[in-house]
């Protein structure tokens, strides 16, 4: 039986339980404040970072993995598996695609017993890590590397991920959207709402108040599921009682096949801001895309 493990970075947003349940290697992302490295997930926490971003004292930056790091995951992994999938965060946004392919080329002499695959999952948080689970399972079922691949590239265009923000100072700060300038003066008096899906990732639309950016966040929901069972993973940066109600209306209004909570990954956060909430879903289909027999 094939032995195919499935790794990703911090950035993918999955509860705990999932990733002990489905064993999915997790690389950490470098989090750098007053000039010390924290491994994101391992040595400090979501509600620290969010904290000192809050606070207004010195900036927070963040380093990619190295593919020393990735590099090392992989002969980690080797010791178990004879296949290895690597999903990334899209890399338009980051350079952790190019250090996983980089790593994958010195383990072809390192470890040339085991093929590795590195996947662009096109997408972030959430909807990266729901990419990444129903690879996991496929995995876990016994699917070879190039079955569980499949599974994964058939899953990218069902994921959603949708979010809205406190504010954009962050963004704009970070200068991370170019197109927030036409905004002009309402920058800080609006709660933007942004997609992460396959073709950009940005801005979506804007709603003055958060209860009512919410509110169209469960709107846009409702339009892309059709009334269809949905898979979701609620997020919050520091935002536990908000991502709560949210999580009990959404359980109230749609039919969730499975519901989790997680932290917005602080590594996004950063550049986002405390106060973000997120949904992640995908929708059933008729036949299952985790059935690869």
């Amino acid at each position: 039986m094939a032995r195919v493990a499935v790794i990703t970075d911090s950035v993918c947003s999955l509860p705990k339980e999932l990733i002990d349940q489905y064993a999915i290697k997790i690389v950490p992302i470098s989090i750098i404040i007053d000039g010390s490295i924290y491994y994101d997930g391992i040595d400090i926490t979501p509600t620290e970072v969010y904290d000192f971003i809050a606070s207004g004292k010195n900036s927070a930056t963040t380093s990619s993995p190295t593919p020393n790091q990735f590099l090392q995951a992989y002969e980690e992994l080797s010791k178990w598996a004879d296949g290895i999938l690597c999903m990334t965060i899209c890399s338009d946004i980051s350079m952790m695609y190019d250090s996983a392919i980089q790593a994958k080329r010195l383990a072809e002499d390192l470890i040339p017993q085991v093929e590795i695959n590195v996947f662009d999952s096109r997408t972030a948080g959430g909807a990266q890590g729901f990419i990444t689970l129903a690879a996991a399972r496929a995995a876990m079922s016994g699917a070879n590397l190039e079955q569980v691949t499949d599974v994964a590239k058939r899953m990218m265009p069902r994921v959603n991920m949708i979010g809205v923000l406190d504010t954009l100072q962050y963004l704009a700060k970070a200068g991370r959207i170019p197109k927030i300038a036409a905004w002009g003066g309402s920058l800080l008096k609006i709660n933007p709402i942004l997609s992460f899906g396959q073709d950009e990732i940005g801005l979506l639309e804007k709603a003055r108040t958060k209860p009512k950016a919410v509110k169209r966040l469960l709107e846009i929901m409702e339009e892309r599921s059709q009334g269809k069972p949905v898979h979701v993973i609620l997020m919050h940066a520091n935002a536990p009682h908000e991502v709560e109600a949210l999580k009990q209306q959404i359980t109230s209004t749609f039919n969730c096949v499975e519901i989790y909570t997680s932290d917005f990954s602080p590594t996004m956060g950063i550049h986002t801001g405390p106060g973000v909430l997120a949904i992640a879903f995908y929708c059933d289909e008729s036949e299952e895309i985790e059935n690869v027999g």
